[in-house]
């Protein structure tokens, strides 16, 4: 086997087919692209999500339901978590900008303290918003509870 003498597969290899070449090519005349209308101009786009005049089915499937727009998504901690967080990164306060220096929350994340679960470890907390029930916790342990915007 030489270079020069390699080729494909017996039927590996197709022509091309020569469209608008000629009523002889078999694809002449309309290059196949029916008769009329717009799809068998240059240029034609059809518009996204249409069916051709049947209702689109963003129409036709019912909605239901709202999403707030005001609504302030939290991170949530419980008491349970604070005391295996603090042992594994050594914390002394438990602030948001601790939090993202370890990688446990995004720049952009507010946290909020819940009250499941016992804390054992006195810490201070900076932190978007904390239950009644996590602060009496926190409270209770020896810790201080600071509320930041």
């Amino acid at each position: 086997m030489k270079l020069h003498n390699l080729q494909p597969a017996e039927g590996a290899t197709h022509k091309e087919k020569r469209l608008g070449r000629g009523e002889a090519s078999g694809k002449g005349g309309t290059s196949t692209k029916g008769n009329k209308g717009g799809q068998s101009r240059a240029g034609y786009k059809s518009k996204r999500a249409h069916e051709g005049g049947q209702m689109p089915i963003q129409r036709r499937v019912p909605k239901r339901g709202f999403t707030n727009i005001h609504r302030i998504e939290f991170k949530v901690f419980n008491l349970g978590q604070i005391d295996q967080l603090a042992e594994k990164y050594n914390l002394t306060e438990f602030s948001l900008e601790t939090l993202y220096i370890n990688g446990l929350i995004a720049h952009t994340d507010s946290v909020k303290i819940l009250g499941t679960g016992e804390l054992k470890t006195k810490l201070n907390f900076k932190v978007n918003a904390a239950s009644d029930k996590a602060k009496a916790a926190i409270e209770a342990v020896g810790g201080t509870i600071e509320i930041v915007k």
